[in-house]
This record gives C-alpha cells, structure tokens and sequence, in this order.
C-alpha cells in the first residue's frame, strides 16, 4: 500500500511538473491605477492556489476552535460526574 502511494505521488508531481514547464509562458496582471505585474503562468496558477487554501483554512478556522471549545466543556462536564436530579 505504501509503494501505491508513493506511486501515485510520483505520478501526480510528473504531471504537475509537465503542466508548469508547458505553461511557461508569461502573462500580464492588470491591476486598478494602470498598475501591471508579469510572470509565468505556471507562477500565477500556483498563487492562486496557495491563496486558495489559506483563505478555505482561515474560513474553517472559526468552526474549528469553537467546536473544540464545545468538546472541551463536554469532556469537562463527563470528568464531573452525574448530577444529582434538582
């Protein structure tokens, strides 16, 4: 199973390896006040990636503390015991 998966990294890095060198090519951002930036489109895929999943991890972050905090009170609530009906 190991060697499987090790087999199927190295296939997914040769085919994104082969995608960045076939989109080399450079392309121009235009930006608001006439401001523009070059780079390699491989480069500009690669941001928007990365940019991507910074921002799916910021907005999973806030659902992800709170659900620990709730975890937290409920372990801390069973550690207590059973209450005594009132």
């Amino acid at each position: 199973m190991r060697t499987l998966v090790w087999l199927l990294r190295a296939v997914i890095f040769i085919l994104l390896f082969g995608l960045a060198i076939k989109n080399g090519g450079s392309v121009e951002l235009r930006f608001f006040l006439n401001q523009s930036w070059q780079a390699p489109l491989s480069l500009v895929l690669l941001l928007a990636f990365t940019a991507g999943v910074v921002i799916g991890l910021a907005a999973v972050l806030g659902v992800w503390a709170r659900q620990r905090r709730e975890l937290a009170r409920l372990r801390a609530q069973l550690d207590a015991g059973p209450r005594e009906p009132t």
